[in-house]
């Protein structure tokens, strides 16, 4: 064979062993990608604010989350197939109740009627939770927590506009990362590691997180809301 041929086909050689690397590469790559987490949005699919869960379900689609929404009705045991279960405020509270408390999978919620049944907090309503009504403002007092989302210490505009506000009284067992605007007693943002002691000595079978959502101030967020919100998601998340 002549030189000219053999240094063709020693270029040819080259070019597919290269080719191959890649294509080896990419399929590892591939293959190392881990599956997108998956979250069961628990709502009420007969409510007249379904488009609002509808639309907090494309926003944690659009941040890589794979999320079902689920009827309040449907199946306790699918939450075990989840790496987070997420129940809105728009289901019926009292057809719900406890269904949820011991999933031994990370839990957030905005439903502060359930903040009791979860034992989240005392069973009082009004004194132990509740919510507020026209309130834009939150004061965070753990600014170095994950779940502050980054944002300095002290008043935070979460809403563009005056919105219910949702709030809890948590155990001793809880971080409390936020509290409504010149009420401190009442948390707007806290969660509980997984084996925490929440409320009645119960412990928390998985992280559990309160946000200060009401039915449909999702869409009302701020930006700096938004990522207290996704930081909330992630934080559970993260324990999974």
């Amino acid at each position: 064979m002549h030189s000219q041929q053999l240094s063709s086909l020693s270029r040819r050689l080259a070019l597919l062993a290269s080719i191959g690397l890649l294509a080896g590469s990419l399929s590892v790559n591939a293959l190392a990608a881990p599956p997108p987490k998956k979250v069961l949005l628990v709502v009420r699919m007969e409510g007249k604010s379904l488009p609002i869960d509808q639309k907090i379900q494309q926003h944690l689609v659009a941040r890589g989350y794979a999320v079902t929404l689920h009827s309040q009705y449907a199946p306790v045991e699918a939450a075990l197939d989840a790496d987070l279960v997420i129940l809105s405020s728009t289901i019926r509270s009292h057809d719900l109740l406890g269904a949820y408390r011991h999933v031994p999978v990370p839990l957030l919620t905005w439903e502060n009627d359930l903040l009791d049944d979860l034992a989240m907090t005392g069973k009082r309503a009004g004194s132990d939770f509740g919510s507020v009504d026209k309130n834009r403002y939150v004061w965070l007092v753990n600014a170095p927590h994950t779940m502050a989302a980054g944002l300095p210490a002290g008043v935070v505009d979460v809403y563009e506009k005056q919105a219910t506000m949702s709030w809890g009284k948590p155990g001793l067992g809880a971080t409390v990362i936020a509290t409504l605007h010149g009420q401190p007693e009442k948390a707007a943002i806290f969660g509980y590691e997984k084996g925490a002691t929440m409320d009645y000595e119960s412990l928390a079978p998985a992280r559990r997180v309160m946000f200060f959502l009401d039915n449909e101030t999702f869409p009302n967020l701020s930006a700096a809301g938004l990522q207290l919100f996704d930081a909330a998601v992630a934080w559970a998340l993260q324990a999974r």
